[in-house]
């Protein structure tokens, strides 16, 4: 019998994640898509805190800040009546830079306080290519629209992408001793660039990431890139972008992460939760009989069981609000 498929075998990682292990996602959009899935899945997460960040050096430098719980720079610009930051992501933005600067300011305090109790960083690049302000001849994490003449485009090198991380280890080392770290590189296709240059830019971050687990105790890599595209390897797998993972492929690269990162526990609960997700959406032809009535109670008496591991109060809320209003 032929294979039709190049499946990608991971081993177990030599830890695990649990369910009181709050992890931080950053980095790329894919850094969004993993984010949400930890949380879909009721683990503690904090995703993205400064929005999408694409290239390592902004990505690491927000981290640094974090850290050290440092206020923003003063890299504010103003574009067409709002206020933005070039270190981070369109989502910060004011009409008054005081305003935006306490935004910053909060974000990067809300996160050296996650910092300080998480073990957990999945970190996505997502592109090599960056743009660097000539003024001061920083990288930008977002370019916010302003002219392209007061920007350069240039190629990160491996060397400086791991430069860049490896001051940022050391840094969350003495924060976090016991901290685990995997890096990802992001599987969507930045099409801007042709793809020609995507591939450029993919082997470098790739590269890049092998050498920091090769040189790093605790930094591991999570090949989010290689399952989608070498593993899924079929258009079906995408949104109709034909550029973005569908939710069949995020729930793929899911299935992968947690067999791979989460402990024994974590994966049971998760197991659990699968079926109270089916249950919670069930939506009854008939809501007011007995039959349905009984349902709703073996759902409420799960969740409850499930509350001593994870946050459902939201969910036995809204069991409870049916229960007594017989209403869906």
């Amino acid at each position: 019998m032929p294979a039709f498929r190049t499946e990608l075998l991971l081993p177990p990682a030599p830890f695990g994640f649990g369910l009181r292990t709050p992890l931080l996602t950053l980095g790329s959009c894919f850094a969004d898509v993993m984010g949400n899935q930890v949380a879909a899945h009721k683990l503690p997460v904090r995703v993205n805190p400064f929005g999408t960040i694409f290239n390592p050096l902004s990505l690491c430098h927000l981290l640094h800040q974090a850290i050290h719980s440092r206020p923003p720079t003063d890299r504010l610009v103003k574009n067409r009546g709002v206020w933005h930051h070039y270190d981070v992501h369109s989502r910060f933005s004011a009409t008054q830079p005081e305003a935006l600067r306490e935004q910053l300011t909060t974000a990067l305090t809300e996160t050296h306080r996650f910092l300080r109790r998480t073990d957990g960083l999945v970190l996505t690049f997502g592109t090599a290519w960056t743009y660097f302000l000539r003024e001061d001849g920083a990288p930008v994490a977002n370019c916010h629209q302003v002219p392209p003449a007061l920007f350069d485009r240039r190629l990160l090198t491996t060397g400086q992408i791991a430069e860049a991380f490896e001051r940022v280890y050391q840094d969350l080392k003495v924060l976090r001793p016991d901290v685990r770290i995997v890096l990802t590189v992001s599987p969507v296709r930045h099409t801007r660039d042709t793809l020609p240059l995507n591939q450029v830019s993919k082997a470098t971050l790739r590269l890049a990431c092998h050498e920091l687990t090769q040189r790093l105790p605790d930094v591991h890599y999570f090949p989010a890139y290689e399952l989608l595209l070498d593993d899924l390897r079929d258009y079906r797998f995408y949104q109709p972008d034909m550029i973005h993972p569908n939710e069949v492929a995020e729930a793929y690269l899911w299935q992968k992460f947690s067999e791979t990162y989460l402990d024994a526990e974590a994966r049971a609960f998760i197991g659990e939760w699968a079926q109270v997700r089916k249950a919670l959406a069930h939506r009854p032809f008939h809501p007011d009989t007995p039959a349905h009535r009984r349902f709703l109670e073996r759902t409420h008496r799960r969740l409850e069981k499930l509350a001593s591991q994870a946050d459902v109060s939201a969910e036995l809320a809204e069991v409870k609000r049916q229960l007594e209003t017989g209403l869906v």
